[in-house]
């Protein structure tokens, strides 16, 4: 072990448990908006009592997000300088966007719509929320299109002078074929787990809740559920276009994806695969015929490379090596991705199905899939983000920078260890911290139904500061 592996691990499990609260978060800012949306419109006080509930677990998410997400920052400075000495120009202009933009939106107007209430006008209160909401998609956007550029590394010019990558064109960036399908795909998948969130808790509070409560319930286990299929649907139809583009400019990762070790035409889906233990050989496969061609080209009947192949390609062009990922997590984690996304929207329509007609749902097993449903889809996204990542090894930036080149040279393993070791105990007790934050607020059900203020009665006294009391 050495500090390069190390640091790997530190970054990978820090980056992992930021992401379990960055698709919720995006998620449930604009379903929380759409609730409240209703409420001004229709003035029922069943979506006020929703937009309450859910804003409460939004605004834990949120707190939690943004703590462990300033670690990822000081890692690259730590861990990876040379990285960034490499990356810099390039990553300086999106992420300075996310920042100064879309960071700004997010938590300024959450600000606002936290301390609004009975504060704001109506409609000024409901624009808040709403800027956020667009504030953490933007927010998305930009680093998803750093991140593709890691991927697909597009206008720039390498400097042979300092080594250094230099940004040429900054729409190229924005605009990388890997961004523009990545985004959409990552979208559906935070509405996919915002939607689980929705119909889990709901589907949990029917069964088992106050009967006065159970018609405000059902309406957000129908939103949720309705939210979690359009998701679905979303990212099965993303997912595609983005595996075809994966397989033209970053062929490996679809190889290491099926553990498709010689090239094939037509290639065969991998449903189930048994490989050795180092991932180099396969055992005992189950295939789909001409599906993978499809996937990866629009053509059943189309070549995919595979990974001896393409081994020997890489290191004719790059130098001798092994340009291979590790396949058991890529393959794993790709098949883990898409069977707990299926999962998700199964339990989604069972839910929504046993509802129908004002009935209230009551197997034992819908109970128990209740109460993991929101977890799935957290799982689901995690496991597509470690697949995404570990799919690229060994580069650090596709083509041009090696993972063990990035790490910096001045750090010793002790150092890393001391920081990790560090890290893990926080991220750790941070765990405990949110999970039993959420299960208590989830567990106390809908606020009281307190009379909505008027316009007219913004700040007028007191009582009226019983409508802040949802965001302690």
């Amino acid at each position: 072990m050495d500090a390069l592996d190390v640091a790997r691990w530190q970054f990978g499990v820090t980056t992992v448990y930021h992401f379990l609260f960055v698709p919720l978060t995006i998620g449930l800012s604009v379903l929380v908006a759409t609730m409240q949306t209703v409420w001004i419109r229709t003035g029922d006080e069943r979506w006020l009592r929703l937009t309450r509930f859910y804003g409460k677990l939004f605004l834990i998410n949120f707190a939690m997000g943004v703590v462990t997400g300033i670690v990822q920052e000081f890692q690259f400075g730590m861990n990876w300088s040379d990285y960034s000495r490499f990356v810099g120009d390039v990553f300086g202009a999106p992420l300075a966007l996310e920042a100064l933009l879309a960071f700004f939106l997010e938590s300024t107007f959450l600000g606002l719509w936290i301390f609004g209430w009975d504060r704001l006008p109506r409609r000024v209160h409901l624009a808040t929320i709403w800027a956020a909401a667009i504030g953490s998609v933007l927010s998305a956007y930009f680093i998803l299109a750093a991140n593709s550029w890691m991927q697909n590394p597009v206008g720039y010019r390498l400097n042979p002078a300092t080594g250094r990558a230099e940004l040429t064109d900054f729409g190229a960036v924005l605009s990388n074929p890997v961004a523009m399908v990545t985004f959409p795909h990552t979208i559906a998948g935070c509405f996919l787990v915002a939607g689980g969130l929705l119909t889990g808790v709901a589907l949990w509070h029917l069964m088992r809740g106050r009967p006065q409560d159970a018609d405000t319930h059902r309406r957000a286990l129908r939103l949720g559920a309705w939210v979690t299929l359009v998701a679905a649907a979303a990212v099965v139809i993303s997912g595609d276009i983005q595996g075809k583009i994966m397989t033209q400019v970053q062929p490996m990762k679809m190889a290491a994806a099926e553990a498709l070790y010689r090239t094939e035409s037509p290639a065969s889906l991998s449903v189930f695969t048994i490989g050795t233990l180092d991932g180099s050989r396969e055992v005992y496969a189950l295939k789909i015929p001409y599906v993978l061609s499809f996937l990866g080209t629009g053509d059943p009947r189309g070549t995919v490379h595979g990974i001896e192949d393409l081994q020997a390609q890489y290191a004719a062009t790059y130098g001798p090596g092994s340009y291979t990922p590790i396949i058991p997590v890529t393959y794993w984690t790709f098949r883990l991705m898409i069977g707990l996304g299926v999962l998700t929207a199964a339990i989604a329509l069972l839910a929504l199905w046993t509802q129908r007609r004002g009935r209230i749902p009551t197997s034992r097993w819908l109970r128990r899939a209740a109460l993991v449903l929101p977890v799935l889809p957290l799982l689901a996204n995690s496991s597509g983000w470690i697949f995404t990542e570990m799919g690229r090894q060994p580069w650090l930036v596709f083509g041009e920078m090696l993972t063990r080149d990035g790490v910096s040279v001045s750090v010793s393993l002790a150092e890393v260890l001391t920081s990790f070791a560090a890290f893990t105990a926080i991220y750790g007790a941070l765990a405990v911290i949110e999970v039993r934050l959420l299960l208590r607020y989830a567990r106390a059900g809908l606020p009281p139904a307190d009379p909505p203020a008027s316009d007219h009665d913004a700040g007028a006294g007191p009582d009226r500061e019983r409508a802040l009391a949802f965001a302690y």
